[in-house]
C-alpha cells in the first residue's frame, strides 16, 4: 500500500494499524494526517509509547496522556480517582482521534488499561470510548521493555481489545530511506528470518572497513554508559574552549521535566567545541537537515553566536534554536527550546530509532534483544555508510512469531486495498466529509461526552 492510499483510509475515520518496514514513511504519513485534522479542527491526542518517539509528532507519552503513568493495571476506584483530574477529563473527553506511535514498545496490559480509562471517562462502552484510534509502528523493531518479572512482555496484538476494534491494517511498502538494492536484500533477509551465508558475506564486506567521508561516523552502541563515555572523552580531546548553550523552557513543570528527561535528544546544557562531531535531532526540511543528519562544528556565527555545522554533504548550516512542545487540544502546554544538536561520536541503538543516518559504525556483539540489529542496520541509508566491528548470533535475528504475523498483516492490507479500490472517488470523499463534519468541534457547540460520537459506515470488505 502507498502512503496516499493509507491516508484515504485514515481520513474515513477507521481504527488503523499503520505499519511497514523501517524507512517506509510511517511517521511522515502520521504527520500528514495530523496536519489534515488540525486544518479541519478535529481534536486529537498525539502520543507515543516513549517520550523520544513522541518528539517526532510534538506529542506526549500515552502513559502521561491517559494518566496511567507506570501502572499496568488500575481498579475501578483508582480510575474514578483519575476522573477527578480536570486536565485528564478535558483531554480524554474531547479527543476524537487517538494516535499512538511506536506501538511495538507498549505492552498488552497497558493497551487494555488505556482502553478502560477512555471508556470510563467517556462513559462509552465501545473500544476506546468511540475515539478513532491509530496505532503506528513495526513489531520487528524494539519490543515492550520488561524491567522485572512482573512486567508484561506481550505485544499489544495479544491484548483483549485488539480483536474487538475492527482495526484496518495499512502496510506501507514503498522504501524512502534505502535505495541500495544489496543493502535492502540484507534488511529483508533479516526481517524474514532468512539470513543465509550470502547475507552475512554482504555484511562482512563492511567489517572494519573505513567510511569515506570527512566526518567520523556515529558509533551505535547497545548500552548508554558506552555512549556517554565515548562522547565526553572525544570532546575533551579537542583543543579550544567549550561553548555552552542552555535549554529554555515554559509551561506545566512536570511536563517540562518529561520533555527534558525523555522527549528531547538535545541535552539541557549543550557543550560544543570547534571540530565536535554533532547530529541534528529534529527535522527542518527548510534549513536542510533531518533527525540524524551528521556534521562537524566548524565555528560559531559572529552575529548570533550559534554553531555553524558542516554536514556530510558539505552544506553549512547555522544551528539556531528549535522548539519541542507538548500539545493538548491544539494548545502548547509545555515546551523547551534548545540548539537542535547533540554530540554524535556515539548514540544508543534505542535512541537511534526513527532516525535516518548518513553513516554509522556499530558493534552488535552485545545485542541482547530480537530486532536490535535490524533497528541499527536499518537506520543507515546505504551499505557503504556502515562500518561493522562486531556481531553476535542474536544481531541478525527477529522474533519468528512476528515474521508470521507480519505476513498476515501484509495479506490483510492487500485485502483492504482491494476493497478501497471498489469505492468511487465520490464515495471516499463523502465518507471523509462525514467523519470531519461529525467530529469537528465548533466554537458555538459545547462538547458533551455523553453524546454518541460519530460512526463510520463499514467499508464493504
Amino acid at each position: 500500500m502507498r502512503q496516499a492510499e493509507a491516508l484515504e483510509i485514515l481520513k474515513m475515520g477507521h481504527n488503523v494499524f499503520l505499519t511497514g518496514p523501517a524507512g517506509s514513511g510511517k511517521t511522515f504519513l502520521l504527520n500528514k494526517y495530523i496536519g489534515y485534522l488540525k486544518k479541519n479542527k478535529v481534536e486529537m491526542a498525539i502520543t507515543a509509547s516513549t517520550g523520544l518517539a513522541a518528539t517526532h509528532l510534538n506529542g506526549r507519552t500515552i502513559h502521561s496522556w491517559c494518566g496511567m503513568g507506570i501502572s499496568q493495571s488500575l481498579d475501578d476506584a483508582q480510575i474514578n480517582h483519575l476522573k477527578k483530574k480536570k486536565h485528564l477529563n478535558s483531554s480524554i473527553r474531547q479527543a476524537k482521534v487517538l494516535i499512538i506511535d511506536e506501538i511495538s514498545m507498549l505492552n498488552a496490559k497497558r493497551l487494555d488499561l488505556v482502553n478502560a480509562i477512555c471508556q470510563a471517562f467517556r462513559q462509552d462502552a465501545r473500544p476506546f470510548g468511540g475515539i478513532q484510534v491509530i496505532f503506528c509502528g513495526d513489531f520487528f523493531q524494539l519490543p515492550p521493555v520488561t524491567r522485572n518479572e512482573d512486567e508484561d512482555g506481550r505485544f499489544v496484538i495479544e491484548s483483549e481489545i485488539w480483536g474487538n476494534m475492527d482495526i484496518k491494517i495499512c502496510y506501507l511498502e514503498e522504501q524512502h530511506r534505502q535505495a541500495d538494492r544489496r543493502f535492502l536484500k540484507v534488511l529483508n533477509d533479516i526481517r524474514s528470518n532468512q539470513v543465509t551465508p550470502g547475507t552475512v558475506n554482504i555484511l562482512k564486506t563492511r567489517f572494519n572497513k573505513p567510511i569515506e567521508n570527512k566526518i567520523r561516523p556515529t558509533k551505535l552502541y547497545t548500552h548508554n554508559h558506552s555512549v556517554d563515555a565515548e562522547n565526553f572523552s572525544e570532546l575533551d580531546k579537542l583543543e579550544g574552549a567549550e561553548v555552552p548553550y542552555e535549554m529554555r523552557s515554559e509551561g506545566v513543570q512536570h511536563l517540562v521535566k518529561s520533555l527534558k528527561d525523555s522527549y528531547c535528544l538535545a541535552p539541557e546544557t549543550l557543550k560544543l567545541k570547534i571540530n565536535a562531531v554533532v547530529m541534528f535531532v529534529k527535522n527542518n526540511f527548510t534549513k536542510g537537515y533531518i533527525n540524524g543528519t551528521l556534521g562537524r562544528v566548524t565555528g560559531f556565527d559572529g552575529e548570533s553566536g550559534f554553531p555553524v555545522v558542516e554536514t556530510i554533504s558539505g552544506d553549512k548550516i547555522i544551528a539556531s534554536p528549535e522548539k519541542w512542545g507538548i500539545e493538548d487540544n491544539g494548545s502548547v502546554i509545555a515546551s523547551v527550546i534548545q540548539v537542535p544538536l547533540r554530540l554524535a561520536w556515539a548514540i544508543t541503538v534505542h535512541k537511534s530509532q526513527g532516525m535516518s543516518l548518513d553513516c554509522a559504525e556499530m558493534d552488535l556483539s552485545k545485542t541482547f534483544e530480537y530486532g536490535m540489529g535490524y533497528v541499527a542496520l536499518s537506520r543507515v541509508k546505504a551499505l557503504s555508510g556502515i562500518k561493522l566491528s562486531g556481531l553476535n548470533d542474536l544481531a541478525l535475528k527477529v522474533n519468528q512469531k512476528i515474521v508470521d504475523l507480519d505476513k498476515d498483516f501484509f495479506r490483510m492490507s492487500q485485502k483492504l486495498l482491494k476493497g478501497l479500490k471498489t469505492l468511487s472517488k465520490k464515495e471516499k470523499k463523502d465518507r471523509q466529509k462525514k467523519f470531519i463534519q461529525n467530529n469537528r468541534i465548533t466554537d458555538d457547540v459545547l462538547y458533551n461526552f455523553r453524546t454518541e460520537s460519530a460512526t463510520v459506515d463499514d467499508i464493504p470488505f
